[in-house]
């Protein structure tokens, strides 16, 4: 299995390791639960070292980004971030990423661990225009400082006014004595913070630092099982459960970074255009349940007759709420909030209704 800087340091504070996306990974450390809470009420740190980036260079990289992305990229500024995703021909999804616009001609890229070597071939194989792309995964280390007082723990850190970073936008500056470091104002948990991109050998040193100056505030470590809930608690999609080769951004609710702007001619845009235009015969909806029990990836969603309509892709017991709530593929027509269906659990039809997503507000 692949490490990331941290993997030693994780071992040694006992964490629960599993492999994921061929790293070995921390699950947990001292609960999920806790951790959950964590991260929602105060501070805490997870290892994203794993995630892929690349870097898109030169006069002909905007082109490129945006034949090959969803959203539009020109309307980026520089220090600005951008939720987006690549479409395939058939109207599917190969990943969700992050695009970051880091100065005039270069820009960064954010994949999932699990597909680097997928979206690497992919963009490499679509490269159409002679952008330059360097793949940069092994030589940079991510921490996400995730929280409420995720700020005032990093603001000892640094020099760069932390509170003049908006929401998606990011600085390069020092960090604990470390130079170059990517701040960014992202995340994947909904409860604020900020994303770290440095050199992997300044890991130990940056994580030292973090874990010093949050002491006050209780700072812990977080697996990547309270990543899951959070996300899930925020209706945040996950590639290879909500989003894969197969569904599309307009299915999934991704609309709103698909953008069919003059000038933009990108992957498979003709279907996609057509899909918002015409609507699609199944949606991502997101739901809790009514009874007891906990909806899991690949349960049948059944109507109030029992016929299938969908299926569940994400599901827990939210740990802040203590609902039971998770997110599926359902037939259009039930993916109306406050529709009624069931989950088929164990051979058992569970109650459950849809809701508007976030689960927590």
């Amino acid at each position: 299995m692949k490490t990331t800087p941290f993997t030693d340091v994780h071992i040694a504070l006992g964490a629960k390791m599993h492999e994921f996306a061929g790293y070995n990974m921390p699950i947990e450390y001292s609960g999920i639960i806790d951790e959950h809470l964590t991260v929602c009420n105060g501070v805490g740190v997870f290892d994203v070292s794993h995630m892929g980036e690349f870097w898109v260079k030169g006069p002909h990289a905007l082109p490129f980004l945006q034949s090959i992305t969803s959203n539009d990229v020109s309307a980026l500024t520089i220090g600005k971030a951008q939720y987006t995703c690549f479409p395939n021909e058939e109207g599917g999804i190969v990943d969700d990423l992050l695009v970051y616009y880091y100065e005039p001609e270069k820009y960064l890229l954010v994949v999932n661990a699990s597909n680097i070597e997928k979206d690497w071939n992919w963009c490499v194989s679509h490269n159409t225009v002679g952008a330059e792309l360097e793949n940069s995964s092994d030589n940079t280390g991510q921490l996400a400082v995730q929280g409420p007082k995720a700020k005032e723990v990093l603001q000892r850190l640094t020099s760069v006014d932390l509170s003049a970073i908006p929401y998606y936008s990011f600085v390069t500056g020092e960090f604990a004595g470390c130079k170059n470091v990517i701040i960014s104002n992202t995340g994947y948990t909904g409860a604020g913070g900020f994303e770290l991109y440095f050199y992997p050998e300044d890991g130990i040193k940056i994580w030292n630092a973090i874990f010093e100056a949050g002491q006050p505030e209780g700072i812990k470590p977080v697996g990547l099982g309270a990543r899951d809930t959070l996300r899930l608690e925020m209706g945040f999609c996950l590639y290879g459960n909500d989003l894969s080769d197969t569904t599309s951004p307009i299915e999934a609710g991704l609309g709103w970074i698909t953008k069919f702007v003059d000038g933009k001619e990108f992957t498979n845009r003709a279907e996609l255009e057509r899909q918002k235009k015409e609507g699609v015969t199944r949606k991502l909806c997101a739901f809790e349940l009514l009874e007891r029990g906990i909806p899991r990836h690949g349960y049948e969603i059944v109507d109030t007759e029992g016929n299938v309509i969908g299926e569940v892709t994400s599901g827990t017991m939210s740990p802040l709420m203590k609902k039971r709530i998770g997110m599926g593929y359902v037939k259009t027509e039930y993916a109306k909030i406050g529709t009624e269906f069931a989950i088929r659990i164990r051979n058992k039809d569970i109650k459950a209704q849809v809701v508007k997503p976030p689960f927590r507000k």
